[in-house]
């Protein structure tokens, strides 16, 4: 997406902060971010502008992540509407932006309601190895629960990743992936690459450290699949 020219905004509701880490900040350090936002859900639409940051790539901002939002769970699961927080900030700037990529955590709670209700396709990237082939088990059983409680469907892709085709693991894995999950999985993977561990290492995206290296041309092909299905 960094390379698309499209504004794009970045949301790390994980409070392990993996995205926020990797452009180069600190989760412990960031005093505003999306914590803010469910602290004060009424913000105007400059007022969450605020609290973006602005990374390396130019059409690139970032609501970054804190600590604090392993909380939220106590503090907001008994509150009402308490799951379309999110929805409802990103409405307020909906038109600064072209698109918005929310990473979250695959734990079933405040975090991922929040994001499934607020998303328009829900990306959901499998390693094809036998116990990622579980996770996604439980990541399905969890979106059918919130569905039923929001009353909502919400249209998803799976998407095989650190394919490595010299293994029969993982050849095995991409197999069953297909034979159990049919159409919702991706025609393509993406695969092994070196260069994106480069390009965590340097903070920025591997599309620009290595623009034409075969993950970041995968990503490429699936991005282009996944503006055809969201229109």
């Amino acid at each position: 997406m960094a390379g698309s020219r499209r504004r794009v905004l970045l949301v790390d509701l994980d409070p392990h902060g993996s995205m926020t880490y990797y452009f180069g900040f600190k989760p412990d350090q960031q005093q505003k971010g999306v914590y803010t936002l469910f602290e004060n859900p009424n913000l105007s639409s400059d007022a969450i502008m605020e609290l973006t940051l602005p990374t390396e790539e130019r059409n690139l901002s970032l609501l970054p992540s804190s600590m604090a939002l392993a909380t939220l769970d106590r503090q907001l699961s008994t509150q009402d509407g308490m799951g379309l927080m999110l929805k409802k900030v990103l409405d307020k700037v909906a038109d600064r932006f072209e698109m918005v990529l929310i990473d979250c955590p695959p734990v079933l709670g405040v975090l991922m309601v929040n994001a499934l209700a607020a998303c328009d396709h829900v990306v959901i990237p499998v390693q094809t190895e036998f116990l990622a082939l579980q996770g996604l088990e439980r990541m399905d059983s969890s979106m059918q629960m919130v569905g039923k409680a929001l009353k909502s469907t919400f249209p998803h892709t799976i998407v095989p990743t650190l394919f490595d085709r010299r293994t029969r693991a993982c050849i095995q894995a991409l197999r069953t992936l297909r034979e159990d999950y049919g159409d919702r999985v991706w025609r393509s993977v993406i695969p092994v690459d070196t260069r994106f561990r480069d390009a965590s290492l340097a903070h920025i995206p591997a599309s620009t450290l290595a623009p034409e290296c075969r993950g970041v041309d995968s990503y490429k092909r699936l991005l282009k699949y996944l503006l055809s299905v969201t229109k």
